[in-house]
């Protein structure tokens, strides 16, 4: 079995459960739920709510039916960007976003939104008072500050926390992108002073691909980016004012949606302490085994203290490219190269345009894992092993 290190992308393997409920589902409530009032479809439609305040109480959610279902965490940040932000509003938000954040931002400027980009200290962290000071230097009121929660390209974990409480004693809608974070460290939504909280399923909740949720704070209106059927008021060519009917339009994956519950079932019995352990553990490991590696530097240095899931290096004189190929057909161990649809950390780290080596282990990865990686670098850069033709007998596929 090859050792998979890119859980930052998307976690695998899942759990058993998770493929035991999208199976049972796919195989017994495989009908659209809250579309018709036979029993099949009502308990389809009572699944889809036991999600839903699944997922309210994970994130300290008060009222559930502000939870909003997607096909992924991208699309969330789309709806919560274009349906709220209006020409002359001003955002603040950072030089290290993923392009899931700043590509419609970008979009949005070009229509007159005002974007005022605040970047990092030398650690990769967005100081609050940088925030602070970008408000008060502003032309006029902002109207929102969106950041991400943790970098997944340096794992540097942002103080969400502190900027959150300052927007909500400011009256700015405060949007997190919490791609990286979400099922590994906690996050409440009213302690947090979070308006807006965009989630993947198919990440650190442990469900699968075709999953997102979006939060929206009872204060917001959103416009709707997608309009047709709901599967109430047929007869109104509006769509419905109720969240979350007036963002969920066309008919939900519900055996998606039971393998994300089955998902954050798992991690909510595992505990988030102990998988953040877990993976500082692995990470401290890595990096701990980088520093006896010559020619290795790390971005940050001190990233697995910083408390993300991800660590990125480069070996000097060496395409990150190259690195990631060998370790995959060589000796089958898969981690990320490039740029990481992040262009904008890359930049603030000087790592353009190559991109760094990223390494994000998941809850079932272990030390041994992480040993092989640093053994088949050290092998590399050690010259100990020739590569190329018929390597890739050294490598067992993921499925037989």
């Amino acid at each position: 079995m090859a050792i998979y290190l890119d859980n930052a992308a998307t976690t695998f393997p899942k759990p058993e459960s998770v493929y035991r409920a999208i199976d049972f589902t796919f195989r017994n409530l495989g009908v659209s739920p809250g579309r018709g009032s036979y029993q099949f479809s009502l308990e389809a439609g009572h699944l889809v709510l036991d999600v839903r305040e699944t997922v309210a109480e994970f994130f300290g959610i008060e009222d559930a039916s502000r939870v909003v279902f997607y096909a992924n965490a991208t699309e969330a940040i789309n709806v919560a960007l274009f349906g709220l932000l209006q020409p002359g509003d001003r955002v603040i938000t950072s030089t290290i976003e993923h392009n899931a954040v700043s590509r419609p931002l970008h979009a949005l400027a070009r229509h007159g939104v005002e974007l005022i980009r605040v970047s990092p200290d030398a650690d990769g962290r967005i100081p609050p008072e940088a925030i602070r000071e970008a408000a008060c230097r502003a032309a006029g009121p902002i109207r929102m500050v969106v950041l991400s929660h943790c970098s997944n390209v340096t794992g540097v974990v942002q103080p969400i926390e502190e900027i959150g409480r300052w927007c909500r004693s400011e009256g700015i809608v405060f949007m997190v992108d919490a791609a990286q974070s979400a099922g590994v460290l906690p996050i409440d939504v009213e302690t947090m002073g979070i308006d807006l909280l965009a989630v993947p399923g198919h990440k650190c909740l442990l469900g699968p691909p075709g999953t997102a949720i979006l939060y929206v704070g009872p204060e917001l209106h959103l416009k709707p980016l997608l309009w047709g059927g709901t599967g109430g008021n047929s007869m109104s060519p509006l769509m419905p004012d109720a969240l979350p009917e007036r963002l969920e339009s066309g008919t939900l994956n519900t055996p998606a949606l039971a393998g994300l519950l089955a998902g954050i079932e798992f991690v909510s019995r595992t505990g988030l302490q102990q998988i953040h352990l877990h993976k500082t553990s692995l990470l401290k490991r890595l990096l701990r085994g980088l520093h006896n590696l010559p020619g290795i530097r790390c971005y940050p240095h001190a990233g697995a203290q910083h408390g993300g899931g991800v660590l990125s290096f480069n070996v000097e004189g060496r395409d990150p490219a190259e690195i990631g190929f060998l370790l995959d057909d060589v000796y089958g161990i898969c981690v990320r190269t490039g740029l990481h649809c992040a262009p904008d950390a890359h930049r603030s780290i000087g790592t353009l345009p190559s991109g760094t080596i990223r390494v994000s282990p998941g809850v079932f990865n272990t030390d041994k894992d992480i040993d092989a990686l640093l053994g088949a670098l050290n092998d590399m850069l050690g010259n100990r092993r020739r590569v190329g033709a018929g390597c890739r007998n050294h490598r067992t596929p993921f499925f037989p």
